[in-house]
């Protein structure tokens, strides 16, 4: 780990945060003046600099405020923190100006200065883990048109300014948009800055999104530059935006129209150079409609649209995308890479995947650290992937289940209702057929299998409205309780059969209380 440097001529100081940190197992390095540390980093490489800067500004030889420019442009990710016993405002917002992680005035709890260097060392590592991911990591895989399309418009967005909007379903990516838009623009040296505005409760968002002032509220201790501040000069990605409430539109309508706004408690205006690209999986124009939405901030947002498919809609990417996580994934734990045969990426192709990409991901560890072998077959995959292909999982040998229309044969009398033999793989529903149009009185049932719950489009919707059918022309009068019984008798079973029979687990999986799935399989006879 790369230690902190401490900048300050008072050697008591040094000393106390040097113990304290070794304490911490924080190694540092100490210096009496900005001079030094100047000449320190000239001579290091990049892997020799500081973990985080921590200086005072007032110094002989220099200012740490003049310190705190010159590393800034150097390390522009590197926290640094500002020491001063002279706590008076200018210091505060030059400080805060001049990129400081945090402002720390002296005297100082020496407990609490440990703690925000170590939230500072925290971010320092975690700007590095995504710049190394980032480098590592290409920006967006896709090869089918659809994809393209969206290629296409990143390159003519390179090099404009625009305000642009982001629409797409929830994992598909939309952030990975933004970041290329960012990239290929003429702010790339900028920050790029992003936010989730569904993510931050209503009270936070105004104070994550403006900053505040000293004193605004409760536990504001020290002036904080917001989100707009932190992405001056950059791109401020602003996701959700459906989802930001009403009153807090309007002061984003403000920063869009002139770039300046207020800090929370804040009395002079700040004026901010910021790009801005917003995303959405919501329908903005119903939410105007509803009034949920200003149609103002909807048309200032909305000047170029830029549509990401679903996974659905560009299949031909997921064998790629699924060879590529599972490259990913086998990296980040340190273990050999998994291989997957063709038959199992035929499955994967024929999943849904309704957490789009980010599902598709999450799966790839899933098999990375689950399947047994190195080749991945269809019956490693996970439960929520074979069960959706043929209604019963990927077991030895299993494949899709055509959903083919059973004949219609006569009956002389109507017959008893027959449980098959095998009723999983049973795809539809047979019934008889007197010499009477469908729904009259010469319709009886002679097989009513229970419908297969996961088939491929409406299969299984089709089965369920067979066996209907034949039940009401049985005279029956508990149709609904008995189709009832088959549908949840069939979904936890797919349930316990997915989680080895942890009745628990499977009750979280389907969405219901442990004393629900207890009751239920009591009642169904499932014991």
């Amino acid at each position: 780990m790369k230690p902190i440097w401490i900048v300050d001529d008072d050697q008591s100081i040094r000393f106390v945060l040097e113990k304290a940190l070794l304490r911490e197992d924080l190694p540092t390095r100490s210096f009496t003046n900005p001079r030094d540390v100047l000449s320190a980093l000239q001579a290091a490489d990049d892997d020799g600099g500081p973990q985080v800067l921590v200086s005072d500004i007032r110094m002989p030889g220099g200012s740490g405020l003049d310190l705190l420019e010159k590393v800034k442009a150097k390390y522009p990710g590197l926290p640094v923190i500002i020491m001063t016993a002279y706590s008076d405002l200018d210091s505060a917002v030059s400080a805060f100006q001049g990129g400081a992680f945090e402002y720390l005035p002296k005297p100082f709890d020496l407990p609490k200065a440990v703690e925000l260097i170590r939230r500072a060392v925290e971010e320092s590592q975690r700007e590095e883990v995504a710049e190394q991911q980032q480098a590592e990591t290409p920006e967006m895989l896709g090869q089918a048109p659809a994809m393209q399309d969206v290629f296409r418009a990143i390159g003519r967005l390179s090099q404009s300014n625009v305000t642009v909007m982001i629409t797409g379903e929830s994992g598909s990516g939309k952030e990975l948009v933004a970041r290329a838009l960012h990239k290929h623009s003429q702010r790339a040296n900028g920050p790029f800055v992003a936010i989730n505005t569904a993510a931050i409760p209503k009270d936070l968002l105004e104070s994550e999104l403006f900053g505040h002032e000293r004193g605004a509220f409760t536990g504001a201790q020290t002036m904080r530059r917001g989100r707009f501040e932190q992405a001056d000069g950059g791109t401020l990605f602003l996701d959700e935006i459906g989802d930001m409430p009403f009153d807090l539109q309007t002061r984003l309508l403000r920063v869009l129209s002139d770039g300046h706004f207020y800090r929370v408690g804040g009395h002079s205006a700040v004026k901010t150079n910021v790009r801005v690209i917003a995303a959405t999986h919501q329908n903005l124009e119903q939410r105007v409609k509803e009034g949920g939405f200003r149609e103002d901030l909807y048309h200032r947002l909305n000047v170029i649209r830029l549509r990401l498919p679903a996974l659905r809609e560009r299949k031909e990417d997921v064998p790629m995308l699924t060879r590529h996580f599972l490259q990913q994934s086998a990296k980040q734990l340190g273990v050999e890479p998994k291989r997957i045969s063709d038959a199992a990426l035929v499955w994967l192709g024929n999943f849904g995947f309704p957490g789009n990409v980010r599902q598709l991901e999450n799966i790839c560890h899933w098999l990375t650290v689950m399947a047994p072998a190195q080749v991945i077959e269809p019956k490693d995959l996970p439960p929520e992937v074979s069960v959706s292909a043929d209604g019963v999982g990927a077991g030895e040998g299993a494949k899709p289940a055509p959903l083919v229309a059973a004949p219609l044969v006569p009956s002389a009398a109507p017959a008893e209702l027959v449980e098959p033999a095998d009723p999983v793989t049973a795809a539809v529903s047979v019934v008889a057929l007197d010499d009477g149009a469908v729904g009259e009185p010469g319709w009886a049932a002679t097989q009513v299998p229970k419908p297969v719950i996961g088939l491929p489009g409406e299969g299984w919707e089709h089965g369920l409205e067979l066996d209907a059918i034949a039940l009401l022309a049985s005279g029956r009068t508990d149709v609904w309780d008995e189709l009832t019984r088959r549908f949840e008798s069939r979904l936890i079973t797919a349930a316990l059969g997915a989680t080895r029979g942890r009745r628990i687990e499977a009750a979280q999986k389907l969405g219901i209380g442990r004393n629900t799935i207890t009751r239920k399989i009591h009642e169904l006879g499932l014991e």
